[in-house]
């Protein structure tokens, strides 16, 4: 679906409900855009998730008490919406002008939709018609390919008949089914509703009754060639849906004579585009005679080669486009697209397809091998091909070069989007995803900084990484370390640990900050008991023999972004140094623990040894203890938790 609905959407919402209910609609609704492009091409099932995420948040948009808001209750809504925000465009001037009356508007509906898409190409409009009028209202079919939008063709109905023909609509739904399309991959389905549409229609009747009471004037018999020499694509068609007389023109582009024609099914040589997706039969062609049909012809082996033969002369008189801009023979450089009325005459009980090709310029009069005088003469055909009123080839290049440009805009959006994500991710691996979203909305770096009055803090330094005098022994110390690193990486999310930082080879990092949990002593010690397991695993270059000894140690802190020019996530406190104490302290390949965090471990969840008083720098004398592995409860614990 194009933006536009979205727009409405977006628009009535905010204005109603205000910008922060819109936000959370899209939020649970799953959706990833906040603003919308009018021409740019959005999932169908946008609306309904909007829908759904509007009734579980918002009150309903009837201001009816004592009623739950339903997902049907807001599509009804954002189709009043959808009409609302057109007719603020100057699209409700092209209703007002298809009739005086409502049914009027319901019969040309069609017709305004085949208007509409020179200016929405992709637009993938629904085909209506009504099969019953009387004085209380009309049976009005509905047939789309989008599914799930019955009760928001309801709601834009509704407001239709409200604000355009100031007429009172009751809608119910008499008939509503899944249809399998023909012009559709296998598996899609069409939705076939049948609604009865309550409404004041006397003015509309008594209107036809009295044209059709006038007298009028009696003319003797006159053969159809009549009628088809007027139309000289014209086709009369029969209940069977056979041919059963075919105008002069017509007959020379299939290359055929009246004979081998005779008789033949409609659909053996010409094709239905328009309307879409609807059966061809003479029950359909009777409701839907105020409808444009568009037929393409079929054409015959010998018409084919007599366009091959004239297509070294279409060549040298057509100038050479850009593939993405060539629109001559805009319907095939072989095919013709006839454009008219299905008109019934009941006193022979037949259909006449009045109609005349589709014919934009010379260049596409030519690739369909025709000529001026092929064209009728009472209409404005031969007109719009020579001075190029509507469609002139300038007005079609632009219109092809601006539908190229939306095309790249629309391939800029979606890099934009990527390059987005890939920004995102980047600095959500520099920074804590809270603290990134606070200066991405514009919040100073000191506003980032929190104080945490107890958090755990672990630094692993990493030995045996002495380089050797030769460059590649250098890259050999370089390739050690991002190997045990991005081991350690990869294990810090899964144990709820901050990484803050790497100095040489010391790896720092924090549990309890920036987002605070009790478990944090735990979660720094099982990430310490995970490194020691993994450091003997991993695959080193060069024979080097990798050792780490780790320091823990728990406390107050303050955090957060200071500077601006590569900022980074820090701690600040008298916590970091002792913490970094225990590390200097510590031995390879054992986990130096100070008394605070041990307080702060479960009772038997580790098997400690005192390690006894440690003269610390700048502390003095400490009780510390060395962690040697987890206890039989807590591997327990752990593994019901995996469970």
């Amino acid at each position: 679906m194009y933006g536009m609905l979205l727009e409405s959407v977006q628009h009535f919402i905010q204005l109603e409900y205000g910008e922060n209910a819109w936000r959370q609609v899209v939020r649970l609704a799953k959706c990833k855009w906040y603003e919308f492009n009018t021409h740019h091409i959005y999932p169908d099932t946008l609306i309904p998730q909007l829908a759904e995420a509007a009734a579980r948040l918002l009150t309903d948009p009837e201001n009816q008490e004592n009623k739950e808001p339903t997902a049907e209750c807001f599509m009804r809504y954002f189709g009043r919406c959808f009409v609302r925000f057109f007719s603020n465009l100057g699209y409700d001037a092209p209703i007002r002008a298809t009739g005086r009356y409502f049914c009027e508007f319901l019969k040309n509906v069609d017709n305004l939709h085949l208007q509409m898409r020179f200016s929405y190409p992709k637009m993938k409009s629904p085909s209506m018609y009504m099969s019953h009028v009387d004085r209380n209202g009309c049976v009005l079919v509905y047939r789309s390919t989008r599914q799930g939008f019955t009760q928001y063709f309801m709601g834009q109905l509704d407001e239709i008949a409200n604000d355009v023909y100031h007429t009172n609509l009751k809608i119910r739904i008499l008939q509503e089914e899944y249809t399998s399309a023909s012009q559709m991959p296998t598996g899609c389905q069409n939705i076939l509703v049948k609604y009865r549409l309550e409404f004041d229609n006397s003015a509309y009747i008594d209107q036809n009754a009295a044209v059709y009471a006038f007298d009028r004037l009696q003319l003797p018999s006159i053969p159809i060639s009549v009628l088809l020499r007027l139309f000289p694509f014209g086709v009369v068609i029969g209940r069977d849906i056979r041919i059963m007389d075919v105008g002069e023109k017509l007959l020379g582009v299939w290359g055929f004579t009246l004979e081998d024609v005779r008789g033949h099914l409609l659909v053996e040589h010409l094709i239905l585009r328009r309307p879409r997706d609807i059966p061809f039969t003479w029950t359909n062609l009777m409701y839907l005679t105020s409808v444009t049909f568009e037929l393409e012809v079929l054409r015959s082996t010998h018409a084919l080669m007599n366009t091959r033969n004239t297509s070294k002369v279409e060549k040298k008189s057509v100038n050479p486009l850009p593939p993405t801009l060539d629109r001559r023979g805009s319907y095939g450089s072989r095919s013709i697209l006839l454009k008219g009325q299905m008109r019934h005459f009941k006193e022979i009980d037949v259909v006449v397809f009045l109609c005349s090709p589709v014919v934009n310029n010379l260049d596409e009069l030519q690739a369909m091998s025709l000529y001026l005088n092929d064209l009728n003469l009472h209409g404005l055909s031969r007109e719009l091909v020579l001075a190029g009123w509507q469609h002139c080839s300038r007005l079609e290049l632009m219109f092809e070069r601006a539908e190229q440009w939306s095309q790249d805009l629309e391939d800029n959006y979606e890099q934009l989007d990527r390059w987005k994500r890939k920004g995102d991710s980047l600095l959500y691996s520099m920074l804590p995803k809270s603290v990134a979203d606070q200066l991405q909305n514009g919040h100073s770096t000191m506003e980032t900084c929190k104080t945490f009055n107890m958090v755990s803090v672990m630094f692993c330094e990493v030995e045996g990484l002495n380089p050797l005098s030769s460059i590649q022994g250098v890259m050999c110390v370089v390739e050690c370390m991002n190997t045990v690193f991005s081991c350690f990486d990869s294990l810090t999310d899964r144990f709820h640990v901050y990484k803050v930082e790497t100095v040489n080879q010391v790896y720092m990092a924090v549990s309890g900050a920036p987002e605070y949990t009790e478990e944090h002593a735990r979660n720094v010690t099982d990430l310490s008991l995970e490194f020691t397991d993994n450091i003997r695993e991993l695959p080193f270059p060069c024979n080097l023999r990798i050792t780490i000894k780790i320091g823990i140690h728990s406390g107050p802190v303050v955090a957060g972004v200071v500077g601006m020019k590569l900022p980074r996530y820090c701690l600040f406190g008298d916590t970091v140094n002792t913490a970094s104490r225990m590390q200097t302290t510590s031995e390879p390949g054992k986990i130096h623990l100070s008394n605070t965090t041990k307080q702060l471990l479960p009772p038997d969840a580790y098997i400690l040894s005192p390690r006894g008083m440690v003269t610390v720098k700048g502390k003095g004398e400490m009780e510390t203890f060395w962690v040697q592995k987890k206890s039989e409860t807590s591997l327990l614990f752990t593994k019901r938790c995996s469970v």
